[in-house]
């Protein structure tokens, strides 16, 4: 007898939950699950919470992709998930970030975790609904059956299929072969999947590979399986974007250059935009993207202000019609930079006040990103 399809026995208003839970993202698998835990209550920790997850890895400055994570965080805890973002450090450490010092990664770790407090407005935090959590890969690693856990997400995973994840590291697949820990990273990334028992994994587009290994390996032994979301992949500033599954143009905070990263201000946004990628009649833009994914979803318009000898300002309502403006001539493309570069300023405002009586954490982070 065939099974019923979860999202069909929905109501109407828990479909357009579901919708409005996963708005901010490209890419959803394994939808059923969360749509029968609504249904029926059926939760992997069994106690009727969503809970959703994202590892991160302490390692610099946050850029402009964390604010895309933001924007899902913000919809889930709308609708009452509750979220637990992992401060990475043991898988900060085995990526040798900050030379592999534990001390200046928790650092990072607690301006990661100011950052997503600045970026979502200080939400409650704890384990009931619409709250987020904070949570080290030390604590998680300290309980239960962690480490069986990664043995047997390691056990039947050729060498060749673990390669095939690095991507996830910023890594190529032949960059690793002097270091083992490297081999690991998947089945730690995993295992914090499996242990703490949430419903949804989410991350970038980048993170898909650890996502599905994960689902691979809850195959092999029936364990509980995530849904997996993704949200979009912000390009770097240099170049044309690329497809979501291509990694090599993402925007990365090790090349500040050629990211926004979250406390640049107006006159640096300026600078940047101003070198960025845009070529007349090009869809492919890091520009474009900026303004599809970041500013109209906040903004809903962004207007651009030429020089008065030049012409008079213009709003734009949506992303498409600003892209043919600047294809047709209407809206020279300096002028479009710099419309984007001061929306970005706007967007920011906020963490920079968040940020505003953090002096301390600031500088310690000054201090360890000339470190690295």
């Amino acid at each position: 007898m065939e099974q019923e399809n979860p999202i069909t026995s929905l109501s109407d208003d828990d479909r357009e939950r579901l919708d409005r839970m996963f708005a901010s993202c490209v890419e959803v698998v394994g939808i059923n699950h969360v749509a029968a835990a609504i249904a029926e209550g059926t939760t992997h920790s069994g106690d009727d919470q969503l809970v959703a997850y994202i590892g991160l890895e302490p390692s610099g400055k946050a850029h402009l992709a964390y604010v895309l994570l933001a924007d899902t965080i913000s919809d889930m805890l709308d609708e009452g998930v509750n979220v637990i973002i992992l401060l990475a450090d043991w898988h900060a450490w085995v990526n040798d970030k900050f030379n592999r010092d534990m001390g200046k990664i928790k650092i990072a770790g607690e301006y990661l975790a100011e950052t997503f407090r600045g970026l979502l407005g200080n939400p409650p935090e704890g384990d009931g609904p619409g709250e987020l959590r904070f949570l080290s890969a030390s604590e998680l690693m300290d309980s239960g059956k962690y480490w069986e856990r990664v043995l047997r997400c390691s056990k039947n995973m050729s060498l060749s299929r673990v390669r095939r994840t690095f991507s996830i590291m910023g890594r190529d697949e032949d960059s690793s072969d002097h270091d083992l820990a490297a081999f690991y990273y998947p089945a730690l990334q995993a295992a914090d999947i499996f242990e703490l028992e949430v419903d949804i994994a989410f991350g970038g587009m980048d993170q898909r590979k650890a996502h599905m290994y994960m689902r691979e390996v809850a195959d092999k032994y029936d364990w509980p399986k995530a849904t997996c979301i993704h949200t979009p992949m912000m390009s770097g500033l240099k170049g044309p974007g690329g497809r979501m599954d291509s990694f090599d143009h993402k925007m990365s905070k090790s090349d500040p250059g050629n990211a926004i990263l979250l406390d640049d201000d107006r006159d640096s946004l300026r600078k940047k935009m101003q070198g960025a990628f845009l070529e007349v009649g090009n869809i492919e833009s890091p520009v474009f993207e900026i303004v599809r994914f970041i500013i109209m979803p906040r903004h809903g318009s962004i207007t651009v202000t030429p020089d008065p000898k030049y012409g008079k300002p213009s709003k734009w309502e949506d992303t498409d019609s600003f892209i043919s403006a600047v294809s047709d001539g209407s809206i020279h493309p300096l002028d479009a930079k710099i419309a984007v570069a001061d929306a970005l300023a706007v967007v920011m405002e906020p963490l920079a006040q968040h940020f505003a009586s953090k002096a301390d954490l600031i500088l310690a982070m000054e201090e360890l990103t000339g470190s690295q």
